[in-house]
């Protein structure tokens, strides 16, 4: 049926999208609007209407979208794919709110029965509090994040826990990789990566900062012959990476701690690594968290970072990242980055971009989610996977289309 909501809906916001709707619009009253080929997104309740009139854009869209009062038929990441194609085709920038359109979404509002108070935010968003990027409230946006289940997160990761991009050599131009490369080759030829570029050799000391499930922290000691402490803020983490230490027989080999990266007391080390973590410590405490890297290594010693990067506005990920997944999370240019590590006292020995890589990585990582979708679902609830199928296509996305990119970065402190 065509006209009813939808066709006011399409009416509206022709001048918005500049011309007809990018998707196919079905309405919970029975009407639809938009091209028929179109990737097909349902509206189910009015508070869908209500989220978006009282956040309007990417926050509300999300909200609307893991409560279900949104939905979208098929592949998501195909979905979005084709929305950002026509968002840059029709070049469409930010919506300026002109009387005629205010008009118009007070009529849509009225005419789906969507006006009142604000609906409660779903229960997956994040609620975080207290002085920014002090050590209680890192504390609970790391807990929000990583806490979240050990054994979920072993759904979408690969065997060795590694949760940052891994390095795809099957991908680079004189690879001879053997068929069947996959995401835990990737993550493991990541690992030997780091420990080569920092140098690892039996008997020395390694730091590793943001350790999350262990995976370098345990590779390093058991491949490379190293003693390793590794920090981390999240309490299941450290569980988990004990467990492997006692199955590895590394006890006294590697030491796991909940402690924040201004608190170590015991450097310095022979080498540093930080993978993926740097993007947590905040803008303006980006220079402690460097100086951290360059206290904690000896004089000639290396440090390593992988750290993702964005240009533009949302620092932070974008309004769904910053609300759902990682909350006071800031990222930066590349370049910038390098500025604070120099600023240190570091010398800058190398950087390897490593976008695609993140790509192929994420990839991986959606695939084995929705293999394990029904899996998921049962130990996590529906609201919670359909957090994570959004983020992963999000970032799948972001890295596919260029809006954000990760690099290795070499330094070192000099003698």
């Amino acid at each position: 049926m065509s006209g009813g909501l939808a066709g006011t809906i399409a009416e509206v916001l022709r001048p918005v999208v500049r011309g007809e709707l990018p998707v196919r619009l079905v309405v919970w009253d029975g009407s639809e609007a938009g091209p028929a080929g179109a990737p097909t997104v349902r509206l189910n309740s009015p508070a869908a209407i209500r989220r978006l009139l009282w956040a309007p854009g990417e926050l509300g869209a999300a909200q609307a979208y893991v409560t279900g009062e949104l939905d979208l038929d098929g592949d998501l990441n195909s979905a979005l794919a084709h929305i950002w194609k026509v968002v840059r085709d029709r070049n469409l920038a930010g919506i300026r709110p002109t009387p005629a359109l205010l008009a118009g979404v007070a009529r849509i509002a009225k005419e789906a029965g969507a006006l009142g108070a604000p609906p409660e935010p779903p229960a997956s968003q994040a609620k975080v509090k207290g002085r920014l990027h002090s050590l209680l409230r890192d504390r609970a946006a790391i807990s929000h994040h990583y806490d979240l289940s050990n054994d979920y997160y072993e759904l979408i990761l690969d065997p060795q826990m590694a949760y940052s991009s891994g390095y795809w050599t099957n991908h680079l131009e004189d690879s001879h990789a053997a068929e069947g490369y996959g995401l835990e080759d990737a993550q493991r030829d990541k690992l030997d990566l780091v420990c080569r570029k920092i140098g690892l050799k039996p008997g020395m000391r390694m730091l590793d900062i943001g350790c999350g499930w262990g995976s370098l922290s345990l590779h390093a000691a058991q491949h490379y012959g190293v003693d390793v402490v590794g920090v981390t803020l999240s309490v299941e983490q450290k569980a988990f990476i004990d467990r492997r230490i006692k199955e590895r027989g590394l006890e006294g080999r590697v030491d796991i701690r909940v402690q924040d990266y201004r608190e170590i007391p015991d450097g310095p080390f022979d080498a540093v690594a930080s993978l993926e973590m740097g993007e947590h410590v905040g803008q303006k405490n980006y220079p402690v968290y460097a100086a951290a890297l360059f206290n904690n290594v000896k004089p000639g010693g290396k440090v390593l970072i992988q750290q993702m990067s964005r240009h533009g506005k949302h620092p932070g990920g974008g309004p769904f990242i910053e609300s759902f997944i990682a909350p006071d999370m800031h990222m930066r240019p590349v370049g910038e980055t390098l500025g604070f590590l120099e600023d240190a006292g570091l010398e800058i020995e190398g950087v390897l971009g490593m976008r695609r890589h993140y790509v192929y990585t994420l990839e991986a990582w959606y695939e084995r989610f929705e293999e394990n979708h029904d899996a998921a679902v049962a130990m996590m609830g529906e609201e919670i996977v359909r957090v994570w199928r959004l983020y992963l296509v999000g970032a799948l996305r972001s890295f596919a289309e260029g809006r954000m990119g990760v690099d290795q970065i070499l330094s070192s402190r000099p003698e």
